[in-house]
């Protein structure tokens, strides 16, 4: 995402005009944009011209359009955003308060107002808003996937790219392969051609220069996780190796990159326990998401040895803020950003206040953790907020069914859910 413009006043009102290039700029935007908040972008709207005979016909016509934003409505498969809401300015072919949903896209500028409202109704850009806008400003164009999986079984392939803040399932392949038979060839060859099917749709989507001329490029490639069960992924690893030897050299530059593991299927699901092998675990060291998993893992750590020095639940979260145990000296915060998109602005309130507290306050840290990602995902399981604390501090909130004490070992109680924290 590149910033155009920045006009944020010290009461927190402004506004800021950016100009998405990634699909991932997408669920920024998503995060960014609240209800209330006035955004202004071009639009395409159909209106009806009625004649002096009374025939009527209608066409499309481009305008530039702003809405007090009503709803939003993301798909994170296609990165597409829709964004609802009442027109507020005049134009020769609306009125305002009529209704229109803006389709922001890539490549296309739009504008996000945010106001602070005299009665608290708007939260202008608060500290978290800065934050997210920070993360999503990439000045540089370095932000791209840190990490391309390929998780598969024999007539099934999904392609994710792993970014810094969500998965995306890019492309999935799905083709009929013969059975093995005795004898026969007809599974072999089905399974080549799968092979080749999913090496091309790779290849798109990563981009990949396959010309001659790219052979001695020293672009650097991405981490490729091919995961399967049994032997499909390990089969299109030399797959891959037999194109490069003999009719495609410059994907030699891929061998490297390519590590292969072990998955439970080919589906979507078996992601997260691939993403959890040591192995990828070391290869992915560097990047945002291993250390939020890593993080999450010591969180639930102490869960699992109950060394009082972990808590979570928004009210315990709280409690233990209160008490100065999420302060400096190892104190940190982990909170989804899920919660900072709900929908009433006190409760948005309460969770900026709270974060604002540990950073500023207390002196600890702050973690906001995606909902899309695993992590994110592990920590939405417990209620979206938990803290790592720098002391073990008394429980004030025993539930009065101990319904921690029958979840089981390994388990704890989360919103009513069975969490595993081994």
């Amino acid at each position: 995402m590149r910033m155009i413009k920045s006009n944020i006043e010290r009461d927190g009102s402004g506004s800021v005009t950016l100009y998405p290039e990634e699909p991932e700029d997408m669920w920024h935007a998503y995060n960014l944009i609240r209800p209330n908040d006035l955004l202004r972008a071009s639009a395409i709207r159909r209106v009806t011209h009625t004649s002096d005979s009374g025939s009527t016909a209608s066409s499309r016509v481009h305008l530039t359009l702003e809405i007090r934003v009503k709803n939003l409505d993301f798909d994170p498969q296609s990165s597409q955003l829709h964004v609802s809401g009442q027109i507020m300015n005049e134009t020769q072919h609306t009125r305002v308060g009529q209704h229109h949903t803006l389709d922001l896209e890539l490549n296309r500028n739009f504008t996000l107002v945010k106001e602070v409202g005299a009665e608290g109704e708007g939260v202008g850009w608060d500290s978290v808003a800065i934050d997210m806008l920070r993360d999503a400003v990439d000045e540089g164009g370095n932000r791209r996937a840190e990490a391309v999986a390929v998780v598969m079984q024999e007539g099934v392939a999904h392609i994710c790219f792993i970014g810094q803040f969500q998965t995306i399932l890019k492309q999935k392949v799905e083709m009929s392969i013969p059975r093995k038979r005795h004898g026969g060839s007809d599974h072999d060859k089905g399974l080549s051609k799968f092979y080749q099917v999913t090496l091309d749709t790779l290849l798109r989507q990563l981009d990949f220069n396959t010309s001659s001329t790219a052979t001695a490029s020293n672009e650097a490639v991405k981490p490729i996780l091919l995961a399967s069960p049994g032997f499909v992924a390990a089969g299109f690893q030399k797959h891959i190796q037999s194109v490069a030897s003999t009719s495609v050299p410059a994907l030699k530059r891929l061998l490297p990159s390519i590590v292969v593991v072990h998955s439970a299927s080919g589906y979507l699901h078996s992601l997260s326990e691939v993403l959890q092998s040591p192995s990828v675990k070391t290869l992915l060291a560097d990047t945002k998401y291993a250390r939020e998993s890593k993080l999450m893992d010591e969180f639930l750590e102490h869960l699992r040895k109950d060394t009082n020095k972990a808590t979570y639940g928004a009210r315990e979260v709280e409690h233990a803020v209160d008490q100065g145990a999420v302060g400096r000296g190892g104190g940190v915060l982990i909170i989804s950003n899920r919660l900072f998109r709900a929908q009433e602005v006190g409760e948005r309130k309460r969770w900026v206040g709270l974060v604002d507290r540990v950073r500023e306050i207390e002196g600890g840290d702050v973690r906001v953790l995606s909902s899309d990602h695993e992590s994110g995902k592990r920590l939405d399981g417990l209620g979206g907020v938990a803290a790592l604390l720098t002391f073990p501090i008394v429980d004030d909130f025993q539930s009065d069914e101990d319904e921690g004490d029958d979840a089981g070992e390994g388990m704890v109680m989360a919103n009513g859910q069975e969490v595993t924290v081994s």
